[in-house]
């Protein structure tokens, strides 16, 4: 009898608990309500030098952020009150069933020890669901800005890749589906030369070519007006049928080569990428064929052919000081290959993301960052390998990234046509303006930085046939990190 008089009162005090607690959710609501119009009144109220849209945009995001933050505080107290309900639960039903086997002491243990794991369990989703919460708020305290400097026109198909000059004079490059690969000028605008010596889609005819072409820059144009900045984080959604015009196509009049100085002919299928190695008398290919492969470029002959990927490979990176090199494959890891000793060639695997690895680039020091399909880009030490030090999670599939290493900035090309920037610690910094005048109309393929060039210091190139080039201002806050 003792026994169910106290599991009685243990529960009529648990119901008047919630009953407290209901009734003050419902007030604080209440008085949340009655607030709600106070903010936007006092400020409407007040001189302000804003234009009415924009006064207006603030208002509304204010009020998003100020709903968000209610919804996450009843949350916190319904599941405050759920931890002290099931206490006193396992109290009462500790005491119900094993009261009279046990002695008061080995029931107050047992009971607190099932209180205790419930408690944490509670507690720590509670904590998860609130760091996912306010980590959606997670933003840098200035606001960096974008500007549309260039665009350069004439493939006439998609692009795949784009790449800047490491060395003067600095020119900006281009393959494309249309079989043909171009070098501008990134002052103008205009085409300097296109090769034609291809007879696939960007080395779809499973070779690499080497060609030379001696570059004459034309006199720089005044930088257009800048009235069409735009901040980071600025959107407007554009039509997918919106494209260059092929009518302005600045190729047709441009110098044209038609047979390489070497083809390297090694590859069973698809040469995806290539880069050069540290010294320029080595390069690295990768292709479909699941290889790559390292040519000696003045004899054209296969060095190394690198075995080992499972899939396609999507991408390869060479160290810019090191004879390091980096390679990304469908089969979800990328490698390091290191030929730093000639008579010792190692590898070590990278297991980190669920989905294709779409490509993975050296950053300052032993850093690598890897993009996936995954959505996921994570910054690597390779010193350690087992874990990433970073990780970047974004609502789309990523492309081929590229990494200011001067500022540590991370660009992303995904395939719902933004481009976003981060930090190495993966704080985001800006999205590429795009609207129905600027920015790409398709997905976004690959990006590339020219971090000396005092106009552009960012490419990017689509399936919209077109390259683009950016001036990104970002403010002291990487600088002070």
């Amino acid at each position: 009898m003792p026994t169910e008089s106290g599991s009685c009162s243990t529960a009529r005090q648990a119901k008047q608990k919630r009953k407290s607690h209901s009734l003050s959710i419902r007030r604080t609501n209440s008085s949340e309500q009655e607030r709600t119009g106070l903010p936007r009144e006092m400020l409407e109220g007040q001189d302000s030098k804003l234009p009415s849209a924009v006064r207006s945009t603030l208002l509304e995001l204010f009020g998003q952020i100020e709903r968000e933050f209610e919804n996450l505080y009843i949350e916190n107290l319904e599941l405050r009150r759920e931890i002290d309900t099931l206490n006193e639960r396992l109290a009462a039903e500790g005491q119900a069933i094993d009261g009279a086997e046990l002695s008061k002491g080995q029931l107050k243990t047992k009971a607190s020890h099932s209180t205790s794991q419930l408690s944490q369990k509670l507690k720590t989703t509670y904590k998860a669901s609130t760091s996912k919460i306010v980590s959606s708020f997670k933003t840098t305290t200035s606001r960096a800005v974008c500007q549309l400097v260039k665009e350069y026109i004439g493939h006439r198909d998609g692009i795949w890749d784009v790449s800047v000059a490491r060395t003067q004079p600095v020119v900006l490059g281009t393959a494309s589906a249309d079989h043909t690969a171009l070098l501008w000028s990134i002052e103008t605008g205009k085409c300097l030369v296109k090769y034609t010596g291809h007879v696939g889609s960007a080395s779809g005819d499973q070779t690499a070519h080497i060609w030379r072409y001696a570059v004459q820059l034309p006199t720089p144009q005044p930088v257009a007006d800048t009235s069409q900045q735009m901040s980071g984080e600025d959107e407007v959604e554009c039509s997918d049928k919106d494209e260059p015009d092929a009518d302005g196509d600045t190729s047709s009049d441009c110098p044209t080569i038609r047979v390489p100085l070497t083809a390297l002919r090694s590859h069973q299928g698809v040469v995806i990428a290539a880069d050069w190695l540290v010294g320029g008398k080595q390069t690295v290919t990768a292709s479909w064929d699941r290889t790559a492969n390292l040519y000696d470029v003045e004899t054209s002959e296969l060095v190394h052919s690198l075995t080992g990927h499972d899939q396609e490979l999507t991408h390869c990176c060479t160290h810019p000081t090191q004879r390091l090199v980096v390679t990304s494959s469908r089969d979800t890891t990328f490698r390091l290959w290191d030929f730093r000793d000639p008579s010792i060639h190692s590898v070590n695997v990278f297991q980190g993301h669920t989905d294709t690895v779409t490509s993975a680039v050296f950053t300052v020091g032993d850093n690598v960052v890897s993009g996936s399909d995954d959505r996921t880009v994570k910054v690597w030490d390779l010193k350690n390998m087992r874990s990433p030090i970073a990780t970047i999670r974004t609502d789309s599939a990523i492309n081929r990234i590229n990494v200011c290493v001067g500022q540590k900035i991370i660009a992303l090309p995904h395939d719902n046509r933004q481009v976003r920037l981060f930090d190495m610690s993966g704080v985001r910094l800006a999205r590429l303006p795009r609207s129905s005048r600027q920015g790409h109309r398709r997905m976004v393929c690959c990006s590339a930085w020219s971090e000396d060039h005092p106009i552009c210091n960012l490419f990017t190139c689509g399936f919209d046939r077109q390259a683009i080039g950016w001036n990104i201002n970002i403010p002291a806050l990487l600088q002070e990190k």
